[in-house]
């Protein structure tokens, strides 16, 4: 029924993913009391009593988020696992177990799976999770992952959505910000080199960080660590792998509040100023739209800031205000500008985006 040419057809693209998410799950209505959050956030929330679970589900498509030119699949494994136990962090909780689950051609060797479960198994190391599950099948054509991450915790009250925001709450964001995104744009020019000639040898160690970024990224178990050490509970919280506009954008939706955002606030690395100076790119855009940084972006009351001052994996960038004001960036002109989401659409074309 899906070939009748007189049906209106509409495409993916028009929709972009979040979009498409709400309109094929409106008609799904939450039937058990035990769902505390479903779609609609960075992850489920189930309540188990006197706990309260996180769950959450990402894919990984071969020649849509990852290219195995440049990826080796020992840092893929790594990605896959991190990429959703970034999700978990987002929620303000730790994460505690995954499953794992993968479609793969004949094109790959037992060998290549071998190395994909050794970037699995770090991952599991490296966080203190479990492999409890997963599923393998056969694909057509390269590979599939998806990864289902879980965490929990005892108090509800620890829990941070989407939607806590308030105006004049303080906008804060882990980390530095746009190194995955100009470490994919220089893998992307050693791919186009090597392909004009095999026998090039790439030099990686200028781009060592930004390169890292993209293959290695790591989520934040460690910031939600200090949050409680610091006794901060984030008010919202969302994690960045979308581009900086687009998770504010989202903050500001769920909350219904404003933002401003402050360019000359925004945490940037010397070495992802330098590349993009050499690409000629601009560092706010990267920032705000590259995306795959995987850092936290929350917001706490005002009265929580001399707790995070000067601590120097916090920054903040700016602060929320009356839905009616909109989002905002402020230049470091003095200048305000809408901030619109121009980081990746999984179903839109052009995009320079791996995840």
């Amino acid at each position: 029924m899906f070939d009748n040419k007189d049906s209106k057809r509409t495409q993916l693209e028009e929709l972009g993913e979040f979009e498409l998410i709400a309109h094929l799950t409106e008609a799904l209505p939450i039937l058990q009391p035990s769902t505390r959050k479903g779609i609609g956030d960075d992850a489920a929330i189930i309540s188990l009593g006197s706990h309260f679970m996180a769950i959450t589900t990402d894919m990984l498509v071969e020649g849509v988020h990852f290219d195995l030119g440049f990826t080796p699949l020992k840092h893929l494994g790594y990605k896959a696992v991190v990429v959703n136990l970034s999700d978990v962090c987002a929620m303000n909780l730790i994460p505690t177990q995954v499953t794992v689950s993968m479609a793969v051609s004949n094109r790959f060797p037992l060998e290549a799976l071998e190395e994909l479960y050794l970037g699995i198994g770090l991952a599991a190391k490296q966080y203190g999770i479990d492999v409890v599950g997963g599923d393998t099948t056969s694909s057509t054509k390269g590979m599939i992952l998806s990864v289902t991450a879980i965490g929990q915790t005892d108090s509800e009250k620890q829990i941070a959505y989407r939607s806590g925001a308030e105006a004049n709450d303080l906008l804060v964001v882990s980390g530095d910000l746009g190194g995955a995104y100009m470490g994919l744009q220089v893998l992307r020019r050693e791919q186009e080199v090597f392909k004009v000639n095999p026998n090039h040898q790439p030099d990686l160690e200028p781009y060592h960080y930004i390169v890292e970024r993209q293959l290695k990224p790591e989520a934040r178990k460690d910031i939600i660590a200090l949050l409680e050490s610091l006794q901060v509970q984030p008010t919202s919280m969302i994690d960045i792998s979308d581009g900086l506009s687009s998770e504010i954008l989202h903050l500001c939706t769920s909350s219904g509040v404003g933002c401003n955002l402050f360019e000359d606030k925004i945490p940037l690395d010397p070495m992802v100023i330098s590349t993009c100076e050499e690409f000629k790119v601009d560092s706010t855009l990267a920032a705000l739209s590259g995306g795959e940084d995987y850092e936290l972006l929350f917001t706490i009351s005002q009265d929580d800031y001399s707790k995070i001052k000067g601590n120097p994996d916090l920054t903040v960038i700016g602060h929320m205000t009356e839905k009616g004001s909109g989002a905002n960036l402020i230049t470091r002109g003095g200048n305000s500008i809408p901030l619109t989401a121009q980081g990746w659409n999984a179903f839109g074309k052009g995009h320079d985006h791996a995840n």
